[in-house]
């Protein structure tokens, strides 16, 4: 593992360290190794118990990790993806009838949706950018108040794909929705 990705997993994702590690880090504790050992390890774990909840943001054109997990533009070859985000989504829950395709509900936190975008499912832990092949709405009722919830529908996930989303408790961070410059 390289160390630019060793000193990202660090310092974006400490929340995923054990309260040892932590401390070991603050004060330069480090048993029979050197820092930079201490901290690949600490790395290799991380990836080795929850690679799921590390989301790597890597340039969509030389593939290089960026600096920050927000970043949208590349330090080695300067592209920028910005213009390509152009909404962002709020996902609550997820949810499949049989023979139909599988849902992403939520709210749109920002912008506009269209069939056709991609979800860009990676800040969730997936490295997967679905089309939305379809967006329909959804009632529900919930402590007595009634809501209406947008689905972004999609058939391009595999079923270990669906599960983990089905069984994550909770979705912190809206997830972008973009667009294919390749296909403008």
């Amino acid at each position: 593992m390289e160390k630019e990705t060793v000193d990202y997993i660090k310092n974006y994702f400490s929340n995923l360290m054990t309260n040892d590690e932590m401390l070991a880090l603050q004060y330069h504790m480090y048993i029979q190794s050197t820092p930079e050992e201490f901290e690949l390890e600490v790395a290799k774990r991380i990836m080795a118990e929850t690679p799921e909840k590390v989301f790597f943001n890597n340039c969509p054109k030389c593939y290089k990790l960026a600096r920050t997990p927000k970043a949208k533009q590349c330090r080695y070859c300067g592209h920028s993806w910005r213009d390509r985000v152009v909404a962002q989504f709020k996902l609550d829950y997820v949810f499949q009838i049989t023979g139909r395709q599988f849902f992403l509900f939520g709210r749109i936190m920002k912008g506009e949706i269209k069939e056709g975008q991609l979800m860009d499912l990676t800040v969730l832990g997936l490295n997967k950018k679905p089309t939305i092949k379809s967006i329909e709405f959804a009632h529900r009722r919930e402590d007595g108040k009634e809501w209406e919830d947008i689905g972004l529908g999609t058939d391009e996930l595999t079923e270990e794909d669906k599960q983990y989303l089905k069984d994550r408790s909770s979705f912190e961070n809206p997830f972008d929705v973009i667009v294919d410059n390749r296909k403008m």
